[in-house]
């Protein structure tokens, strides 16, 4: 068995007209690995997925999916991976139950049709036409086909979208569910608490090339965390410590950026005690995924991890 379930080497595409969607990308995923792939609209997130998922072949580089290229070798590759597209087809006129056993006829070791509706919470609409179904609805049952093959490789393009919170939250129990018996998901989002809650490691692409990978963890603590607070009438922040210098403060509201923060939390805490100085509002937190990702889009800057992308 290969390393790594998912494997890109220099991956390009290109599309008519000369555009480069994709410049070089390259990562891997491991076997039984949750990895999401991160970026503005535009980054080339689909334009990588759908490579992988060998609906398109590369322009460049190259693509292993289960030891293989997904798209010269998709006879072997089809029956072992699972496909959830950022929107689903489904004959409107047939029933819920009806479509996933149409599906099954052409998924070899399909799982019956209750058990997948099941898995996805729609077991008590097995009855229901699909023209009938909400927007989350539909999602559940693009999700339920996904799965209904038993994946090894599992592709989720925005899977959760349309979903109200219980449908979210249920949904990444079965993600990792999925994950916990085997099975390696590779997911693209635009809800940065769905990628930070799920992925074991994830990458943020950014006009077509990854500027950063990592762990949640190593991402966001490459970002500084904050202090805000506000300062009584009459102080000002040229008062504050050399040391708690503002990042930023406008009147009476100041900020601090550091990444030491219980240092100098302590710091500030007993400064505002020496001075009987009281800090209104006072609000201290560590850097987000969001703030990391922010600042790629709007600069395209990377951000320095403890990991390579594909280590």
């Amino acid at each position: 068995m290969n390393v790594y379930a998912i494997e890109a080497d220099a991956l390009r595409r290109s599309y008519a007209g000369g555009f480069e969607a994709v410049t070089g990308l390259t990562f891997s995923v491991a076997h039984g690995e949750i990895f999401a792939l991160l970026g503005t609209n535009g980054a080339g997130k689909t334009s990588t997925v759908e490579v992988l998922e060998g609906l398109a072949p590369a322009c460049g580089g190259t693509v292993r999916v289960l030891g293989h290229d997904p798209y010269r070798e998709r006879a072997a590759v089809r029956p072992r991976i699972g496909v959830m597209l950022q929107e689903g087809g489904f004959p409107s006129d047939l029933t819920v139950a009806e479509t996933v056993r149409m599906w099954a006829g052409c998924t070899s070791g399909a799982r019956p049709t209750g058990e997948a509706l099941d898995m996805v919470g729609l077991a008590a609409r097995a009855t229901v036409r699909v023209k009938q179904l909400s927007g989350g609805e539909r999602r559940r049952l693009d999700l339920a086909l996904a799965v209904l093959g038993r994946p090894e490789v599992l592709f989720l393009d925005e899977p959760t979208t349309g979903l109200d919170a219980e449908g979210r939250r249920d949904t990444w129990e079965l993600v990792r569910a999925l994950r916990d018996g085997g099975t390696t998901v590779l997911l693209t989002t635009h809800y940065l608490e769905e990628a930070e809650a799920l992925a074991d490691r994830l990458a943020i692409m950014h006009e077509g090339r990854i500027v950063t990978a990592g762990t949640p963890a190593e991402v966001t603590a490459s970002r500084p965390s904050r202090i805000r607070f506000r300062l009584p009438e009459g102080v000002g922040a040229e008062r504050l410590p050399l040391t708690l210098r503002a990042a930023r403060h406008l009147g009476r509201q100041v900020e601090i950026r550091t990444h030491e923060l219980q240092d100098a939390l302590a710091e500030l805490l007993r400064w505002a005690d020496d001075q009987g100085v009281r800090l209104d509002g006072l609000d201290a937190r560590s850097a987000s995924l969001e703030e990391a990702f922010l600042d790629i889009a709007r600069s395209g800057r990377a951000v320095a991890t403890t990991e390579t992308v594909g280590v």
